[in-house]
């Protein structure tokens, strides 16, 4: 084994052999495989008088086997260090997820071992048939708690500028989705085309003046096309909009922020959002900035930086969700997003928006004005760019 070999988040030493070498197995099981030095110590030395007998390797695949559910088998190979006999075992990313140590499921974050929620597990076996939570029969309702009116108003939607209309009935297009099976209703058909309110889906809306004072507040609970427009009549109500007057009858109007890049971003959150999650989203508008939040972080396998970049392999997690409103011709391709929130806001002449893990969820911040300091500051860039323009006012609302 090369002297130089340290830790890292493909490769981890133990003195000895037991339960914590078997954790972290199963852990790196759930995410990109490891190799799990036995018989060497944190500094990355051999252990004097550590020693590995004709039955030690096959001992030890055993109890891998016994104590990891599914089982997995580790790859076993022996190296030699400073004339001591060290054990290296050996897995990949295992292929049906998650995989249990003692009933306890764990993820490898940096170098530690941390416990998957319930959301987690759940999300992590779904991905693993290549599903996800939203295409699942909810037993809970039928046929009967949809609204057909708003089925068809969704195939108005899809018919908006296409050749070829859609002609069927509605419980014909909800089972050509696959938003109903038969008789029964998906977790996608009921979120977005519930007759009444939709408590999984809740949103909590407020107009803040500081951090613990509320002007105006609301909660929505409605299906998920619905929410879009409530969202957004929610924050035009409470933010700036200003008329540029040209000098002929038209007018031109500018809101405090880009209505097309917001419209991006409340579509992401409610696509997005991890509806297994028992939190709510929330919109929190102050006066120089808006706070989006969403239960669910982004998946293991992608950071901010490269969602910022483009430079990843889009996954979504609600499936169907996301599919049916690409139909709607709400959301174009996927992973396209991001792109266009950053080009309204810089068109715009604005920040481009903070986009973060936070907490059990995602934030996406967007400010008011070029440096994130104030309305005032918008106010006063506009102003000065309708004083080089010759014949324009401008009326403030």
């Amino acid at each position: 084994m090369p002297a130089a070999l340290k830790e890292n988040e493909h490769t981890e030493f133990k003195s000895g052999f037991g339960d914590a070498a078997i954790e972290t197995l199963s852990a790196f099981a759930n995410a990109k495989g490891v190799k799990v030095y036995i018989g060497v110590n944190d500094r990355g030395r051999p252990v004097k008088g550590f020693t590995i007998g004709e039955e030690t390797f096959q001992k030890w695949i055993n109890e891998v086997k016994v104590k990891t559910q599914p089982s997995i088998i580790p790859d076993v190979d022996l190296v030699v260090m400073d004339g001591i006999k060290v054990g290296v075992l050996s897995v990949k990313e295992f292929p049906v997820k998650p995989v249990a140590f003692k009933g306890r499921y764990l993820k490898r974050v940096n170098n530690a071992n941390h416990r998957l929620s319930l959301s987690e597990i759940a999300e992590m076996h779904l991905r693993s048939f290549n599903t996800s939570w939203d295409s699942y029969i909810n037993p809970e309702r039928s046929i009967g708690t949809l609204s057909l009116n708003k089925v068809n108003r969704f195939i108005a939607d899809c018919n908006k500028g296409r050749q070829y209309l859609i002609t069927d009935d509605p419980l014909t297009v909800l089972n050509k989705y696959e938003l109903i099976k038969g008789t029964q209703v998906t977790n996608a058909g009921f979120l977005m085309f519930a007759q009444g309110d939709v408590f999984q889906a809740a949103i909590e809306l407020g107009r803040f003046s500081t951090p613990t004072s509320i002007k105006d507040g609301l909660t929505i609970r409605a299906d998920l096309f619905s929410e879009v427009d409530n969202v957004l009549d929610f924050i035009r109500k409470h933010i700036n909009k200003s008329y540029i007057i040209a000098g002929d009858p038209r007018r031109e109007e500018r809101w405090q922020y880009p209505m097309d890049a917001l419209r991006e971003i409340v579509i992401n959150m409610i696509v997005h959002r991890d509806y297994m999650d028992p939190g709510d989203s929330s919109v929190k508008i102050y006066d120089d900035f808006i706070e989006f939040f969403n239960p669910g972080r982004l998946p293991d396998n992608i950071t901010v930086e490269q969602l910022l970049s483009g430079d990843y392999s889009s996954w979504a997690r609600n499936k169907k969700i996301a599919a049916t409103f690409k139909e709607a011709q709400l959301m174009e391709k996927y992973g396209s997003g991001i792109k266009k929130i950053k080009d309204g806001f810089v068109s715009y002449g604005l920040k481009t928006p903070v986009f973060e893990n936070f907490q059990h969820g995602f934030r996406v911040i967007a400010y008011a004005t070029p440096g994130g300091g104030g309305v005032s500051g918008g106010v006063n860039d506009l102003l000065d760019l309708i004083g080089k323009t010759p014949g324009k006012k401008c009326h403030f609302l």
